[in-house]
C-alpha cells in the first residue's frame, strides 16, 4: 500500500476492522436471498506525513453509487448548521448577486438553497444521480461528476471561477485527495476562498469514534496533514474553527497560494500546537486505536446480549453508515435488533447492509414500543431524543454505543 498524498511505503496499522460491505448499500428486500460483497475494513497511518487512511479495494463508484440514499436535508439540525454557514460566510467575504458560489458535493441542495434565497449565483457538484435529482428539484443548477482537476478546468472555462467554494464533509471521501484539493486551487478566483468541514481526527481517537470507519472515508484528517496536503497542492489555510458536527469537526479555510488576500490568523498554529501537544505527530499515538475501538465493540455486544436474556427488545434509529460499521463489527443480526427507524423513504422498505437488519418508519417504533433504542448516529443525539421523547411513556430507554456503552435516563 501506498499513501494517496505522499506515494511513501512506509505504513503502519491504525485500525482493522474486519470486513464489511459498503456502509451506504442498502439492501433491497427482493434481494434479500443475494450475496453482499464485503471488503475489508483496513486504515493504516502514513509515517511520512501522518495522513490516516483506508486500504482501497474497490473504485469508488462501488461507494457512490447511483442509488447512493444519504440525504443530508432529513437532519433540521444540520439543515440550521448550512443556513447559519451561507449568511456567515456572505457577510464575512462581501459575497452578493455578482458573487460565485460553487458547493462540492452539494447533496440534495441542503446549502445551496440557502445561496440561492440570497439572489447568489451557485453551482453544485454531486456525482450520485439520487441526490443531485432532489437538488435540481430545489432549482439548484447541478454538475453530476466527481470533482478534480479536470472537471475545475472546465468549470472555469464555463464561467465558474469562484468566489467561495464549499466542501463540507466530502475531503475524507476522496481517492486521491492531491487531485481533488488541486481542483480547488483551479476554480478559485485570486482572492477566493475555500472553506472544509470534516470530522477532525483528534476527536476520533479521544472519544472512540472507531465506528466513523467505512469504506468511502479514504481519510481521516488532522490539521497538521491537511495543511502539508493544501501546500502541496496550491491551496495556503488561512484561518481554522471548530463545530460540533459528526462528533467534533474542523472548518478550515484557505486561499491560493500564489496570492496573498487573506492573512493567516493565528487559530491555524494555535490548532497545529493542540494536535502536537496532543501527540499526534508522534505514531506512537496512533497505536492504541484498535484496542479501545474492541473495548467499545464488546462492550455494545455484552449489552445486547443482556438484553436477550432479560427479554428486552432492542431497536435502533438512524440507518446511518457509522451505524452500519457498528453492527457489522459487532456481528449484529436480526434476532438481535428488531430493526432501525429511519426518517429517509429512500431508505426504508430496505435492509441494512450485511447486518440484514430491516429499516422501517417510525410508526413501527410507535406500535412496536421497545424497550431499548439505540441511537446509531450519536452525533445527533440531542435531536433525536427530543424527536421520540415519547419512547419514555412505555418505560423506553435510549442507548449509546460511542465512546462509551450508556443507558440514558
Amino acid at each position: 500500500m501506498k499513501c494517496r498524498h505522499c506515494q511513501s511505503q512506509r505504513m503502519r496499522p491504525f485500525l482493522d476492522l474486519g470486513t464489511a460491505p459498503p456502509s451506504n448499500s442498502y439492501v433491497r428486500l427482493e434481494d434479500r436471498g443475494r450475496p453482499e460483497l464485503w471488503y475489508p475494513l483496513v486504515i493504516r497511518v502514513c509515517e511520512e506525513c501522518l495522513l490516516v487512511q483506508t486500504e482501497d479495494f474497490a473504485a469508488r463508484e462501488t461507494f457512490f453509487s447511483d442509488s447512493y440514499a444519504y440525504f443530508s436535508s432529513f437532519s433540521s439540525s444540520w439543515l440550521g448548521h448550512a443556513r447559519d454557514y451561507v449568511a456567515r460566510m456572505t457577510e464575512r467575504f462581501d459575497l452578493g448577486p455578482q458573487s460565485r458560489v460553487v458547493e462540492i458535493a452539494a447533496n440534495d441542495g441542503y446549502l445551496l438553497q440557502y445561496v440561492k434565497e440570497r439572489g447568489i449565483g451557485c453551482l453544485g457538484v454531486e456525482p450520485t444521480a439520487s441526490t443531485a435529482a432532489a437538488a435540481r428539484q430545489k432549482g439548484i443548477e447541478v454538475v453530476e461528476d466527481f470533482f478534480g482537476i479536470a472537471l475545475a478546468e472546465t468549470l472555469e472555462k464555463d464561467g465558474w471561477s469562484a468566489d467561495l467554494m464549499a466542501a463540507n464533509n466530502v475531503l475524507a471521501h476522496v481517492p486521491d485527495i492531491n487531485d481533488f484539493v488541486g481542483g480547488f486551487a483551479r476554480l478559485l478566483k485570486p482572492q477566493g476562498v475555500a472553506t472544509f468541514e470534516f470530522p477532525h481526527l483528534m476527536n476520533m481517537v479521544a472519544e472512540t469514534q472507531f465506528d466513523t470507519a467505512y469504506h468511502e472515508h479514504y481519510s481521516y484528517l488532522s490539521l497538521t496533514a491537511v495543511e502539508r496536503i493544501f501546500r502541496e497542492n496550491g491551496l495556503s489555510v488561512f484561518d481554522v474553527e471548530t463545530t460540533p458536527w459528526h462528533g467534533g469537526s474542523l472548518r478550515v479555510f484557505a486561499c491560493r497560494s500564489d496570492h496573498d488576500h487573506h492573512q493567516r490568523l493565528a487559530s491555524v498554529d494555535a490548532m497545529l500546537a493542540r494536535e502536537a501537544d496532543a501527540g499526534m505527530r508522534d505514531l506512537h499515538y496512533y497505536a492504541g486505536f484498535q484496542a479501545e475501538a474492541e473495548r467499545a465493540r464488546n462492550d455494545f455486544l455484552a449489552f445486547i446480549i443482556d438484553c436477550q436474556r432479560q427479554g428486552l427488545k432492542v431497536a435502533a434509529y438512524g440507518a446511518a453508515a457509522k451505524g452500519n460499521t457498528l453492527m457489522n463489527f459487532a456481528g449484529l443480526k436480526p434476532d438481535q435488533m428488531a430493526f432501525v427507524v429511519d426518517k429517509n423513504p429512500a431508505k426504508q422498505d430496505m435492509l441494512l447492509p450485511g447486518s440484514r437488519v430491516p429499516i422501517v418508519s417510525e410508526s413501527v417504533l410507535k406500535a412496536e414500543k421497545p424497550q431499548r433504542v439505540v441511537i446509531l448516529p450519536w452525533n445527533l443525539q440531542t435531536e433525536i431524543k427530543q424527536q421520540l421523547s415519547y419512547i419514555t411513556d412505555w418505560g423506553g430507554k435510549f442507548v449509546t454505543a460511542i465512546p462509551h456503552l450508556t443507558i440514558h435516563p
